[in-house]
């Protein structure tokens, strides 16, 4: 994003003039106390993360899993060491999972057993085989570009076609496209073909690993043309995409994640106090963790991380920065309200609150 876009990005943060708004305020609109309430109701979510596997059926330029020492970890496949990792979560408060890793449609098995005994969740996969249907958490399906592309950067033949076939329909299934530096030209087709066949889409950024030396890095023009076409895609397909313009707005700013809004995850933040670095774990394959690593996607350059996973936790716990004005929290509400569509079963987005960009607050 260039000088004069940012300019004007922050002259679209247009109040009403006033010097400070209580909370009592924001929400005495009916519409906006509505939708309050309706995300309020999950405040209670709290997440870890867990490598299911560390195999993988395809190879991906920029993959995260395969950097760093998790790679290596051994595998445990026994589910009642699983079981019993989960048991031991929910005694610590844990109430989410996001099952993940190299590929967990490789361990079936063993989501299987986390879903029995944590219910709320989601896997990350790259949807060549299909979860069975038993495990009912969100699925979160990867889509870097159309098929071409998908053959040319994760040496895969007709993915976007075989993820189709495998969840068009399915009520657990989110289309998750990441924009690359290349592949923003695509999405067009891509949701084209997913409105097609009745699925859901949201949307991811490239963000690169720690030591990251390929060309799918973003740059201030890809950005600023990422933005532009993720709101066309939520204007085209309202039915289909699970997005807002400030989910737009934060993933497509000249600064990641980090900077903007102050990552929550232990990796970046040494407080044991409360939140995430209190209670947010990265366990291993072999059911390890280690704290100075533990974030949403480790090992992804922090300076550069723009993840729809990370905004799910970073964003959304900034409430009082965003509790300034009305379209500044509206939009905030907006942006929850995707998060909650897109990771949790059962849940349904309403209609955006705010149509229009609307600057990140800066930090008080």
């Amino acid at each position: 994003m260039n000088a004069i876009n940012e300019s004007k990005l922050k002259k679209s943060q247009a109040a009403p003039v006033r010097d400070k708004w209580k909370f009592s305020d924001l929400i005495a609109d009916p519409v906006i106390r509505q939708r309050w309430e309706k995300v309020r109701k999950y405040f209670f979510l709290r997440e870890s993360t867990y490598d299911m596997s560390n195999r993988c059926n395809i190879r991906c330029n920029g993959c995260y899993y395969f950097e760093g020492d998790k790679q290596f970890a051994k595998e445990n496949n026994d589910p009642e060491a699983w079981r019993l990792l989960m048991r031991d979560e929910k005694e610590r408060g844990i109430t989410y999972v996001v099952l993940a890793g190299a590929e967990p449609s490789l361990v079936p098995h063993l989501c299987q057993v986390c879903y029995e005994e944590m219910p709320l969740g989601s896997i990350a996969t790259n949807g060549f085989r299909k979860m069975p249907e038993s495990v009912g958490y969100k699925i979160h399906l990867s889509v870097w570009g159309n098929d071409r592309t998908s053959e040319k950067t994760r040496n895969a033949k007709n993915l976007l076609l075989k993820q189709v076939e495998n969840y068009s329909g399915d009520e657990r299934a989110v289309f998750v496209y990441t924009f690359t530096r290349w592949n923003i030209d695509e999405i067009p087709e891509v949701m084209e073909v997913l409105a097609r066949n009745n699925c859901r889409a949201t949307f991811n950024m490239f963000s690169s690993p720690v030591g990251y030396t390929g060309d799918l890095r973003h740059t201030p023009e890809s950005l600023e043309k990422t933005r532009e076409m993720m709101v066309r895609m939520l204007a085209d397909y309202p039915d289909n995409v699970l997005f807002s313009h400030y989910n737009a707005v934060a993933h497509t700013h000249r600064l990641g994640l980090h900077d903007l809004f102050g990552c929550s995850y232990p990796r970046m933040n040494p407080s044991t106090d409360l939140g995430l670095g209190r209670s947010f774990r990265q366990y291993r394959t072999d059911l390890t963790w280690d704290r100075s690593a533990a974030c949403c996607v480790p090992d992804t350059d922090c300076p550069d991380c723009r993840h729809y996973a990370a905004g799910s936790a970073v964003v959304t716990a900034r409430l009082y920065r965003h509790a300034i004005d009305p379209e500044t929290f509206k939009s905030w509400l907006d942006y929850v309200d995707t998060y909650l569509a897109v990771w949790v079963m059962g849940y349904e987005k309403s209609e955006n609150l705010c149509d229009r960009i609307v600057a990140p607050p800066e930090n008080s």
